[in-house]
């Protein structure tokens, strides 16, 4: 079965950019010229994706204006004669179908999640989240939508992560099936390191089938007693079997301050206007 939907929740709060993220959604913070849910929304339409579903909250609206037009910059634009910088700002506004929904309040990734039910429609769908950036020539979500529709299971990206990081993801134990496929055995959301069941965290891409929307129904509040998503996996595995899938490609957790100076760092190298003066400067620093 393909997979046409996407749900991207951008609700979170950003706290971790303060004070920038008291009036700019985390997910609008530029990655040089294009924000980084730009090059969420991307990944989605390489991926085959043709519908997405914002799950916003308070203070997205910037995110609803950067997707729609914008007449009074188009008509500066011809006014000026920039064909290119005009053509750039009407292809933004006709990439993909978007919807918006409104999750009311923060309840957790599970709820913002749930809040999509309507529009999906009993059909599998995928979830990116906002501010995780993945660089490869196949983007990581049609890596999983490919190993959907091999197996029609429900599938989770997974990396390994530093054994003192655990405390920010949910961690899988799994029988490993080949060199990058899971049977998922069980999921922990943020544990201690001693209490760890590997070092392999689920990041921000998954596809599932429609069912996890009613075992998300069924949990209740977990860790910082919000409704998590890794709660509504367990129950799903319970039913039907889920595998995690240990993606090719460069991840940045752009809502981490360090990883989001290294994203910005990465792809300036990798632009031709610019690259040459960021390596110039680059090897003039002194430390």
């Amino acid at each position: 079965m393909e997979i046409k939907k996407a749900v991207i929740p951008v609700a979170g709060m950003g706290t971790r950019f303060l004070p920038a993220t008291k009036s700019m959604p985390k997910e609008m913070l530029p990655i040089i010229d294009k924000p980084v849910i730009h090059y969420v929304v991307e990944e989605a339409i390489a991926s085959g994706i043709d519908d997405i579903i914002f799950i916003t909250g308070r203070s997205k609206r910037s995110i609803e204006d950067y997707f729609d037009d914008s007449p009074e910059l188009e008509n500066h634009l011809k006014k000026k004669g920039n064909e290119k910088l005009l053509k750039i700002v009407q292809d933004i506004s006709s990439m993909v179908d978007i919807h918006y929904i409104r999750q009311k309040e923060a309840r957790g990734l599970g709820d913002a999640i749930l809040t999509a039910k309507k529009h999906i429609n009993e059909e599998p769908f995928a979830v990116l989240l906002g501010d995780d950036i993945i660089v490869n020539d196949k983007p990581c979500t049609k890596q999983l939508i490919d190993n959907f529709q091999k197996y029609g299971r429900s599938t989770i990206a997974v990396e390994e992560v530093p054994l003192e990081k655990t405390g920010s993801y949910g961690i899988i134990k799994g029988q490993l099936l080949n060199e990058s496929l899971y049977a998922l055995e069980d999921i922990v959301e943020k544990p201690a390191p001693e209490d760890a069941p590997s070092n392999i965290g689920a990041i921000g891409r998954y596809v599932f089938t429609p069912e996890i929307l009613d075992c998300i129904k069924e949990t209740t509040a977990g860790v910082g007693n919000e409704i998590q998503l890794t709660d509504g996996i367990r129950l799903l595995n319970e039913e039907q079997k889920v595998y995690a899938y240990k993606f090719t490609g460069k991840r940045y957790d752009t809502g981490d301050k360090v990883e989001y100076v290294k994203a910005i760092i990465d792809f300036a190298l990798c632009n031709e206007e610019m690259k040459d003066q960021i390596k110039e400067h680059i090897t003039g620093i002194k430390l």
